[in-house]
């Protein structure tokens, strides 16, 4: 099934109370119904709103499951801890946490597997979930280049793959385990990652210097 695109639309501006009502009643929906069940008639309800307001927002279910799960990672927060490993270390648990709150594990593995056979779809997740959360490689990144923990990068194209690779690697590794592994991701976990993660970003760093 392949997602309608949004139509052009016109009329009163957004309210931003109602977007917050419907989102978090999405969320509430997934964990009580499942992505099955789900429809946008009982978001609307639970929301408090009209159904219409729904498809005026949303082209369907699948966009509207991944702006409420991209809302729960837009509450990452990077902390200024000092170091490069402490800011990892901090914004991992932050989000381990997050996956671990029933809503956003419901809904990210479910618009995930409608992902594989919508092309559409996974383009808004990864413009709404993964595009979004990369300002936090950027920003750590900048800082630990600022204290000297990393090299500077002035090449566009390696400084890019970089942090694309940073992300990769942290976001599948927390997502593998706690959603598919269900291990706990624990302190001692995300020290023993995190010092990994850093001998790769040398390694790196080294290699591209020698090129």
């Amino acid at each position: 099934m392949q997602s309608r695109s949004p139509a052009s639309r016109t009329g009163r501006p957004r309210s931003a109370t109602a977007d917050a009502a419907i989102l978090a009643a999405t969320r509430e929906a997934l964990v009580e119904l499942g992505w099955s069940k789900l429809t946008l008639g009982d978001v609307a309800t639970r929301a408090g709103v009209a159904k219409t307001t729904l498809y005026r927002r949303w082209a369907g279910k699948n966009e509207l499951v991944v702006d409420a799960v991209a809302e729960l990672f837009d509450e990452l927060e990077l902390p200024d801890s000092g170091s490069l490993a402490a800011d990892i270390e901090g914004v991992v648990l932050q989000f381990a946490a997050i996956l671990a709150r029933p809503e956003a594990r419901s809904g990210l593995m479910a618009v995930v597997a409608e992902a594989t056979r919508d092309d559409a779809l996974r383009e808004r997740i990864r413009a709404s979930v993964v595009d979004r959360q990369k300002r936090l490689v950027l920003e750590g990144r900048s800082r630990a280049q600022v204290r000297g923990e990393l090299p500077p990068e002035p090449d566009p194209a390696t400084a890019s793959r970089t942090a694309d690779l940073i992300f990769d690697m942290v976001a599948g590794a927390v997502v593998h385990r706690t959603l598919v592994s269900g291990e706990p991701v624990d302190e001692a976990w995300v020290r023993g990652f995190t010092l990994v993660l850093l001998r790769g970003l040398a390694a790196e760093a080294a290699h591209t210097s020698a090129g």
